[in-house]
């Protein structure tokens, strides 16, 4: 196993929860809420998840300025470093690699775990051993690993990833090399997918070595890498908070699976089923529930 001090884990909680309407708004979105009723809210399960991975004080949650304090407030196990405030929504390439230079400051043989915050993981200690066997798999190979997950349904809600036979090196087998990426597909297309057996839904969780994912920003996008790297001196310290106002304000919007992970030679799954859901509407929601004879959610 990895050594735990070198683990750092990532969460993503900037979204507003629009589709989780009336329950979800702006000013609290989804991840702030218990909406599962069972006293934590999303983004306190996704926390408790990750100190079986890695050290409360490793963990940095990137949020949107507006949620620091409500963040602060339901983790109050974190410091206010290790809060990353995105002044302005740019998707998930520039929340990472503003992540890679706060934690390369710290560490640079950090091994990342990059996950959103609002999914339901109902198996965890699965979770907790897949993403030990992707750390390990990362600590290894120069790789950017995903966690794919056996689909159940021809859902069209979920982006797809097909996979091949071929494994990555090492002692890891079920980790198979990445061979496409397909948004949500329709219903024809994700029934197709299904039935081919080399498909899995792309969970947006996602494992690397500080060093690869800092090399395959440098590769692949540049002009975002290059914008970060100037304040290599600022993060950290109290200079950093007007120099993430400046650099987002330029930065462009580019998802991480646009901008790297279909892009990049060295990517790889690992197919997992721990009961996963990304919450993603009340929809997901009412799959994940207990039925009643009338098949509602209870």
């Amino acid at each position: 196993m990895s050594d735990l001090k070198n683990n750092y884990c990532v969460i993503m909680a900037g979204g507003v929860g629009s589709r989780f309407w009336p329950v979800s708004r702006t000013e609290r979105p989804k991840q702030f809420i218990d909406i599962l009723g069972v006293g934590k809210t999303l983004i306190q399960l996704t926390f408790e998840r990750f100190k079986k991975i890695c050290p409360p004080e490793n963990v940095f949650v990137v949020t949107n300025a507006i949620y620091k304090d409500l963040v602060l407030e339901q983790l109050p196990e974190l410091t206010e470093n290790q809060v990353l405030c995105e002044p302005s929504m740019r998707n998930t390439a520039p929340c990472v690699a503003y992540a890679n230079y706060k934690i390369h400051e710290i560490n640079p043989d950090a091994l990342v775990v990059v996950a959103p915050s609002d999914h339901i993981i109902l198996k965890e200690d699965v979770f907790v051993n897949d993403i030990n066997s992707a750390l390990r798999a990362a600590a290894q190979n120069d790789s950017l690993i995903t966690l794919g997950i056996k689909p159940s349904r021809p859902d069209t809600g979920y982006g797809y990833i097909q996979y091949l036979e071929e494994s990555i090196s090492g002692t890891i087998p079920d980790i198979k090399k990445v061979k496409t990426f397909t948004e949500k597909p329709n219903l024809e297309i994700a029934q197709s997918f299904l039935a081919s057996g080399d498909f899995l839904w792309n969970s947006g969780i996602f494992i690397w070595s500080l060093k690869s994912i800092m090399d395959a920003f440098k590769q692949l996008l540049d002009d975002v890498d290059s914008l970060f790297a100037k304040g290599v001196r600022k993060y950290n310290t109290p200079e950093e908070k007007e120099f993430i106002e400046e650099t987002y304000a330029v930065c462009k919007n580019i998802s991480i699976d646009y901008g790297i992970m279909e892009k990049a030679n060295n990517v790889y799954v690992l197919p997992v089923d721990f009961g996963w859901s990304d919450l993603g509407t009340w929809g997901s929601l009412h799959t994940m529930r207990d039925k009643d004879e009338q098949a509602n959610a209870v």
